[in-house]
């Protein structure tokens, strides 16, 4: 397998000693160079001696010679520095564009790396390397930790930043399609983006003063509003939707997309859009007031609201339950903060170049409780604990990115358990 050699390679794992070209000639590896992720030979600038003469340049890795010209290098100069071509099995010579043969070298992965690989990668028990997590040098998963919250910010940083771009560059509008799938918790995140795409920023603002209005807009674009019967305010809402939509030529979404089993009524989208409406009634200029909120509490405090009054007795339109105010949760605006408020606040302070806003995102999240699932859970139970949200995030990371892909070569726990004879 290719990807075991390259691991075999990168981390040095073959004999320090004792190596020879396929021509017999000794070889001596000083620097495997800088692994090369992106178009290319595999590796840069790594540094060899042959025959007790040094050489500079770039290593190639493959299974087996002939896939040097299944990928067609003898014809491309980006690979006529390669100095060194890495194989598990040497089924012909090498050539560069050039003419130029380039030395080979047979290697094997150890039994030892292979055996464990195919554990790792086989196991049915998650996570697969659950043995050796409790002996893991603490610095080490704290170091690792770090690395894939940061990996998972820049992930979603991106994915907020070609919002914006399908937004006109309008970071209000981009904010206010992630907020509100956000407030999809999950099940309903598509149906909540499909509907906040649906719904021109503009509009809402011209009917701020009116949170009647504003829920007449939420509740008609989410196609709940089409049947003719309904209670009293149902009645008022679709009476004020059909002006809306009529001025503004709205498109509804099929109000189908919602989903409601296993939900708990609390999370039905009734309630969610009704809190969202509330909350844009209350907060103009979002993006100011959140850039401007300098600490959790003030964040906090912004999306510290409840749906509208009809709600208190009501999950849906037209029945009546016992009267219980519908205020948004503190660990609903913990996942707000982690999954809305910090990838947008980091990724502005990206597009501005301001560190600043960066750094507060990520203290931000470090200040944030941590998510509690059944992801976390598991590596409780293993020995890594989340003291706060940028470490679950750093654990969804990890499974979602590495554990449910199989890319334990890329991973530095899966590192550590490769190497360990257990």
């Amino acid at each position: 397998m290719e990807e075991l050699l390259h691991y075999t390679w990168k981390y040095k794992l073959y004999p320090p000693y004792g190596l020879v070209t396929e021509k017999g000639q000794q070889l001596e590896i000083i620097d495997p160079g800088l692994h090369n992720s992106d178009a290319g030979p595999d590796f840069f600038n790594a540094k060899i001696k042959i025959d007790g003469i040094l050489w500079v340049g770039n290593v190639e890795i493959h299974n087996s010679t002939s896939d040097w010209y299944k990928h067609h290098h003898d014809k491309e100069h980006s690979y006529d520095s390669v100095i060194l071509h890495v194989v598990s099995r040497i089924d012909g010579k090498t050539f560069s564009s050039e003419g130029r043969e380039i030395p080979q070298l047979q290697l094997d992965c150890p039994k030892q790396i292979i055996d464990n690989f195919h554990e790792l990668i086989n196991s049915s028990k998650y996570p697969s390397c659950f043995k050796i997590i409790p002996f893991l040098d603490k610095m080490m998963i704290h170091s690792w930790l770090n690395s894939l919250y940061v990996e998972r910010l820049n992930q979603k940083s991106k994915a907020i930043s070609e919002r914006v771009i399908r937004k006109d560059n309008n970071w209000e509008e981009a904010l206010f399609v992630t907020i509100a799938r956000n407030f999809g918790f999950g099940l309903n995140g598509d149906a909540f983006e499909l509907w906040a795409n649906r719904i021109p920023l503009k509009v809402i603002q011209k009917q701020n003063d009116s949170l009647q209005q504003i829920e007449a807009l939420f509740f008609g674009q989410a196609g709940l509003l089409e049947e003719e019967q309904g209670d009293r305010y149902y009645t008022e809402l679709r009476r004020e939707y059909n002006f809306l939509r009529a001025k503004y030529s709205l498109t509804p979404i099929d109000a189908a997309k919602w989903r409601f089993l296993r939900l708990r009524p609390n999370n039905f989208p009734y309630i969610r859009l009704s809190q969202l409406a509330v909350l844009y009634h209350n907060v103009q200029s979002m993006l100011s007031r959140i850039i401007d909120a300098d600490d959790t509490k003030k964040i906090y405090s912004i999306f510290s609201c409840g749906a509208s009054e009809y709600w208190n007795n009501h999950f849906s339109f037209g029945k009546e339950t016992t009267s219980v105010p519908k205020s948004i949760s503190k660990s609903s605006i913990s996942l707000i903060i982690i999954n809305s408020i910090v990838p947008i606040l980091y990724s502005y302070g990206k597009h501005r170049g301001d560190d600043t806003l960066c750094e507060r995102a990520i203290t931000l999240l470090e200040s944030t409780k941590p998510e509690y699932n059944y992801i976390t859970r598991i590596w409780e139970e293993c020995g890594i604990k989340a003291e706060n949200a940028a470490d679950s995030q750093a654990i969804i990371q990890l499974k979602k990115e590495y554990c449910d892909k199989k890319k334990c070569l890329y991973c530095r726990i899966g590192y550590f358990y490769l190497k360990t004879h257990h």
